[in-house]
């Protein structure tokens, strides 16, 4: 099988490499060979034809910026991506995100299938390519499928990310002799999974036969709230200090209180499950 992957020294798209470089011909394709964002469709599809892929996986996209940027990085990268793929007649892999939901009702895993009402650009563009990906399939026009990961934790994990900011500011605070680290508010539910559980569900969205679902949850399943995570990582890095929870909550989940996957379709389509817990992730994150 030959893989074109996007976004391979990314925090997702590292793992994904991991998880695929033993059965795959892997085919890495940075901004030198081909920036998604400024290159055009006719460009990238080019680039495709010459690497002749059966599967192309996209790992990059935008967490933070202005609208414009979120809606260029998130929807058009991924409406070029969807006409160079289907030129050359390839599978597709997206990632969506858990911030399409918007808020759900508290207590009730989330299917697919629930009403999308994201709360900010981030959801609403995420969303965007979510569904372009979605009328495609469905149209009968493209082979893809949109993972909808909910909150990644793990190996490499980035400051732009809850836990990965948290542990930023215990490395900082212990460096320093300093007594405490600030963060937003740590009351809301979140569902974290780990990176190389999420690589391993691409690695298994990459090699099945065919997805009946256009688009399909990758999440762990179980609702924490933040604090219980960020105090599971206070403990792993052996900080005792304080967790103030002073700072401003991130505008893209802010109001979404409660939210977990239903992983029935996940299960169904790609007989994936997640194999680690939160303690296993939090301690990859801290140790990497």
């Amino acid at each position: 099988m030959r893989v074109v992957l996007f976004g391979a020294s990314g925090f997702i798209g590292r793992q994904v490499a991991r998880e695929l470089a033993p059965s795959s011909v892997l085919l890495p394709v940075g901004r030198a060979q081909h920036d998604l964002v400024t290159g055009t469709a006719d460009e990238l599809t080019a680039v495709l034809r010459e690497n002749r892929p059966d599967v192309v996986i996209n790992c990059t996209g935008r967490l933070s910026g202005t609208t414009a940027e979120l809606v260029t990085a998130n929807v058009v990268v991924t409406a070029k991506l969807i006409d160079a793929v289907r030129a050359v007649g390839a599978r597709l892999i997206t990632l969506g995100s858990a911030g399409e939901y918007g808020v759900v009702p508290q207590g009730t895993p989330v299917a697919e299938d629930h009403p999308a009402n994201p709360v900010a650009a981030y959801g609403i563009s995420k969303l965007a390519g979510t569904q372009l990906v979605q009328r495609a399939v469905e149209a009968g026009v493209l082979d893809g499928v949109s993972l909808r990961v909910f909150n990644p934790i793990g190996p490499g994990l980035p400051a732009e990310n809850l836990l990965g900011r948290a542990a930023a500011n215990i490395r900082a605070a212990q460096a320093n002799g300093e007594d405490h680290i600030q963060l937003g508010p740590l009351g809301a539910y979140r569902d974290f999974v780990d990176v190389r559980d999420l690589a391993a569900a691409v690695a298994a969205a990459a090699t099945a036969g065919s997805i009946a679902e256009p688009v399909l949850n990758v999440g762990s399943g179980v609702a924490v709230t933040a604090r219980q995570a960020v105090m599971t990582l206070a403990e792993v890095a052996g900080f005792t200090g304080e967790v103030r929870e002073s700072a401003p909550a991130p505008a893209r989940s802010a109001a979404v209180g409660w939210i977990a996957a239903d992983l029935t379709r996940t299960r169904r389509a790609l007989g994936w499950r997640p194999a680690h817990d939160l303690t296993a992730s939090v301690k990859a994150s801290w140790e990497s």
